[in-house]
């Protein structure tokens, strides 16, 4: 890494953010700048980015990057216990308990020689805040899925962004260590450009539409598939092993998609058929929220 993990990652969702805030003023003039809204904003940027994106790319210099996404996998089901915990509407199924279990265990089926490296000094405090970071993230989601403000979201999401990256510049002297940085090294310039585009403005907006319009369970599944790609991608570019125990992850990791969003489904169904008479006709894209 040519850059410390605070400071590259707070300039990148900084300039994020403000290119988000752009483009969603430009596209939707409708603003809620009220100190009610800023703040929340702020407490989310500072949950799902400062501490979330912030800590898994500081606990990345410590530990491989595939134990980093085993315990980012597990975010999925600590967003659902947040939820469980804050709504009166969601509640716990066995369906959506075996789906999250089976998601867990297939990342642990693609990591699965890593798992000895976890017991080595060296990689507890890594490990350590790469956990706190999946935890943080999850409890962002759910607090931002509980307080949706209506006026603009995608420049709401601007400006968590925004937020989260000021927020973890004015932690990177406290917590990054600046020696041997290369200030215009050619591939983290580019790095990092790809990833204010794509990895931050693009995917966050992806990501908090996809939390207001579905269930918290199913929006946060994309970090069981993650570490998939990420095997796959390795096999393709960087010629590392692909072996019978990555086709049994991806088939366990379908499985448990699946399951989650089954259960969901489920209890949605059961929720509608208490609250609304039996007379009203509900589409099939109702099952999700």
């Amino acid at each position: 890494m040519h850059y410390p993990a605070f400071l590259f990652a707070g300039v990148r969702q900084a300039i994020a953010g403000i290119i988000l805030m752009g483009v969603a003023l430009s596209v939707n003039k409708q603003k809620d700048l009220s100190s009610k809204n800023l703040l929340r904003q702020m407490l989310v940027g500072f949950l799902m980015l400062s501490l979330g994106n912030g800590m898994v790319s500081w606990g990345e210099k410590f530990i491989p990057s595939g134990i980093a996404a085993l315990l980012c996998a597990m975010m999925p089901l600590f967003a659902v216990l947040f939820n469980l915990l804050a709504s009166k509407k969601d509640h716990f199924n066995l369906t959506i308990g075996i789906g999250l279990l089976l998601g867990v265990c297939g990342v642990a089926l693609i990591f699965r020689h890593n798992i000895a490296e976890m017991t080595q000094p060296a990689y507890l405090g890594g490990i350590a805040a790469t956990l706190f970071a999946t935890v943080s993230w999850a409890f962002g989601s759910t607090v931002n899925k509980k307080h949706i403000a209506p006026v603009n979201p995608f420049l709401n999401s601007g400006m968590q962004l925004f937020f989260g990256g000021i927020f973890m510049l004015i932690m990177s002297p406290a917590i990054d260590n600046y020696q041997g940085m290369e200030l215009w090294n050619r591939d983290g310039i580019l790095a990092l450009v790809y990833l204010i585009i794509f990895g931050s403005a693009l995917a966050y907006a992806a990501y908090m539409y996809t939390l207001s319009v579905l269930p918290i369970g199913i929006a946060t599944l994309y970090a069981y598939v993650n570490p998939l790609i990420a095997v796959i991608a390795g096999y393709l570019f960087m010629k590392e092993d692909l072996n019978i125990y990555t086709g049994l992850a991806f088939a366990t990791i379908a499985i448990s998609v699946y399951l989650v969003n089954r259960g969901y489904r489920q209890q949605h169904k059961e929720t509608t058929k208490e609250e609304v008479p039996e007379t009203a006709a509900f589409p099939e894209s109702a099952a999700v929220e």
